[in-house]
This record gives structure tokens, C-alpha cells and sequence, in this order.
């Protein structure tokens, strides 16, 4: 399965778009990876995929990767040492429920939009808009085959 028969474009447009929005609140960086399969250990291929895009480079490690096997049927959501050190206990359970539920009903954008949009009112909370606040990391959405 290609990347825009998971996503179609104008699809991919929206979890971009609100990468965007969600970023113009706070210091924070937000990803989406996508890649058709990944092996058993869903955590072990997006820390290897957070640690290949060099997500850890942000300024004050804040930085959230959504990585999603869709073949494979499997995602993860991680975030760096920083946003990891405040945000309470069980916060990516919650997101993943919310993302979790919007896969079950075949609508992948929308899942990820509000997961993305929530992620970024969390790190608004600890790492609000800074008045130098660079464009870290790209918002494009990174795909492996």
C-alpha cells in the first residue's frame, strides 16, 4: 500500500496544516513518520526513526514523534527527555486511545490531527512560544517504504 492509499493527499495537507497551527503555540517540535511495516518492537523502530530524523536535537528536548506501521498496523507516539520530564503519567496512553480510536474507524487524519492539536496545547502548557523560536524540524510528514 502506497503512502496516499493510507493518507490521501489532501489529507496529508490537514496533519501538516495542523502540525503548523499546533507549533505556532509552542517552543515544541511535532513529527509524523509513516512507513508501511516495521518488526515486533513498534518502540524500538520509532526511537530508531526519532533518533534518524535527529529529533533529539531541539533546543530544550521537546520534541514529539507520531510513528505509525500501517501495514503493520501498529504506532507509537514518543517523546523526547524534556516534554517526557513534565507531562503527568499515563498522558500517551491517552493520545494513543484517541488515535487508536479514529484507526479503528478507517479515518487515520483526523486521529492524527487531534492527537497532533492536543499535543501541542500539552507542550503549550510547558514550553509556550518563545519570542526566537526557530522552525526546529521540518513539519512535512517523513515516509520509508
Amino acid at each position: 500500500m502506497q503512502l496516499d492509499q493510507f493518507i490521501s493527499i489532501p489529507d496529508q495537507r490537514r496533519v501538516v496544516d495542523a502540525i503548523g497551527d499546533a507549533e505556532k503555540m509552542t517552543s515544541g517540535e511535532i513529527r509524523v513518520h509513516l512507513t508501511p511495516k516495521c518488526g515486533d518492537d513498534v518502540m524500538k523502530a520509532a526511537i530508531k526513526t526519532f533518533d534518524h530524523l535527529k529529533m533529539y536535537k531541539t533546543r530544550h528536548r521537546n520534541a514529539v514523534l507520531i510513528y505509525m506501521a500501517f501495514e503493520s498496523r501498529k504506532f507509537a507516539i514518543l517523546g523526547d527527555a524534556g516534554i517526557n520530564a513534565v507531562v503527568p503519567e499515563g498522558y500517551w496512553e491517552g493520545e494513543k486511545d484517541t488515535l487508536l480510536m479514529h484507526l479503528k474507524q478507517n479515518d487515520p487524519a483526523t486521529g492524527l490531527c487531534k492527537v497532533i492539536a492536543s499535543v501541542g496545547e500539552k507542550l503549550k502548557d510547558f514550553f509556550p512560544i518563545e519570542d526566537d523560536d526557530e522552525n526546529e524540524l521540518s513539519n512535512e510528514i517523513s515516509y520509508e517504504e
